[in-house]
């Protein structure tokens, strides 16, 4: 700052080419002093989930073990771009100022996060209604790091299930900003006022939903108090919450039990599924069903790819849906492939303006090339955007090799269809990212 300072009086007294020249210089030092402002702002956030898991540190801020952001942290580009154009423009070097700020840092958040793009239309409509979002894990920092985003962006207002001095414990050590009461909510068996006040009126209520399932009293009194999947279930039933998000540890089906015991599913539906979304290098490609039901019925592939179409348009995108087989329009007669056939069926039966075609192989449905040449009366028209696999089994593998070899583990998802209230259940890989994007979609669910 004070080199800037001498330097300008220094300018102030030259003349001709040699004043050009300084004025010149002058104009690289703005842009390189609004690089260093940038950078020292950025020093004093909260350090980024990506660094601490690339450097394996856990620093709480600014001091003397961390002068300066790691290079891995993806927030450098956001943050010293924009000031850089900011400054070239102020100097009147940018020949092409910037007009619309908003959408050139989307842009850049877009180039960091991947998944910006496909999230935008979702994070817009989140941002015009933020909802009352339950998370079942609220001690785990990657949930809370989640919530720091969430917060940031303003997309839903968070309750946090866990042990209040924990939870600040973590958030202090993780150097986040949020703070209770102020940016979220704290519910815990031991030490809230809430939680004393509603326990009758949870634990009866879980009880009358299960007494017919072999649960007693004094069981639904404990599982109440235990199971936090359990209590923001009981949340979101009774109307204290708008939706759940849960499943960063444990088994998937342990956290799906509690579900269904307490919300259900959506009126005409038996059971759930889940679809996840991939993205891929040229393609974005949503998969169901990726952790459900093992064998599904023709029906019930039915059902769920009425419901992940309806899922898909939330992202702003029009399904096209490609039923997925061994066979390809015919040519086998084994048990899989009549049950495609059969959703095929059902499916222009019950929605005829679905764009949907089978069944058929994994790149006919992704290459129209290949699809014309077996079936040139395809009514499906470019890149099929929704696979349904006939297995659980044929999805699952699927999904987890194509995100693992292609997709660079760019994925959202599971995201749960047929909960009669909004309720995402994620996996224990689920990152950062993942939790902010799901939450996100658990809102939208909401409005």
């Amino acid at each position: 700052m004070l080199f800037a300072f001498e330097f300008q009086l220094t300018v102030d007294k030259l003349t001709g080419p040699a004043k050009e020249a300084a004025e010149a210089v002058g104009k690289l030092n703005a842009r390189m002093l609004a690089a260093v402002k940038a950078i020292a702002e950025l020093a004093r956030a909260e350090q980024s989930e990506v660094v601490a898991s690339a450097y394996g540190e856990k620093i709480t801020g600014f001091g003397p073990e961390y002068l300066i952001p790691r290079p891995f942290d993806p927030r450098l580009i956001v943050k010293i771009a924009p000031a850089v154009a900011k400054a070239g423009m102020d100097s009147g070097v940018a020949t092409r100022p910037i007009t619309d700020w908003a959408a050139y840092v989307q842009g850049l958040n877009e180039f960091v996060y991947h998944s910006g793009m496909i999230m935008k239309p979702v994070f817009s409509q989140a941002k015009m209604a933020p909802k009352r979002i339950v998370f079942a894990e609220g001690e785990d920092e990657r949930v809370l790091r989640a919530v720091q985003v969430v917060v940031d962006e303003g997309i839903a207002r968070p309750i946090l299930i866990g042990r209040p001095g924990e939870i600040s414990r973590r958030i202090e050590a993780a150097g986040l900003r949020i703070r209770q009461g102020n940016d979220y909510e704290v519910i815990h068996a031991d030490d809230s006022e809430f939680f004393d006040s509603h326990f009758d009126e949870f634990w009866q209520t879980y009880h009358r939903l299960t007494e017919r399932k072999g649960v007693s009293t004094d069981y639904a009194r404990r599982e109440v108090r235990r199971r936090a999947t359990l209590y923001g279930s009981l949340m979101v039933h009774l109307g204290y919450a708008d939706g759940l998000i849960c499943g960063t540890y444990g088994r998937h089906e342990t956290h799906r039990e509690y579900v269904q015991n307490v919300i259900g599913t959506q009126d005409g539906l038996d059971r759930y599924y889940a679809m996840n979304l991939l993205m891929l290098p040229e393609r974005t490609v949503f998969i169901g069903d990726t952790y459900v039901n093992y064998d599904p019925t023709a029906e019930q592939l039915t059902d769920m790819t009425l419901l992940a179409a309806a899922e898909i348009r939330n992202f702003g995108i029009q399904p096209k849906v490609a039923l997925l087989s061994h066979s390809t329009f015919g040519t086998e007669n084994t048990p899989t492939s009549i049950k495609m056939r059969e959703v095929l069926s059902n499916l222009k039966s019950r929605s005829p303006e679905l764009e949907v075609e089978g069944e058929m192989h994994g790149d006919a449905a992704l290459d129209e090339r290949i699809r014309h040449a077996a079936f040139p009366n395809s009514r499906l028209k470019g890149q099929a955007n929704l696979l349904v696999m006939p297995t659980l089994d044929a999805a699952n593998i699927s999904f987890n090799l194509l995100k693992v070899a292609a997709g660079d583990n760019l994925t959202i998802g599971p995201i749960l269809l047929g909960a009669a209230k909004p309720v995402n259940i994620l996996t224990p890989t689920a990152t950062v990212r993942r939790i902010v994007n799901m939450t996100a979609l658990t809102v939208v669910d909401a409005v």
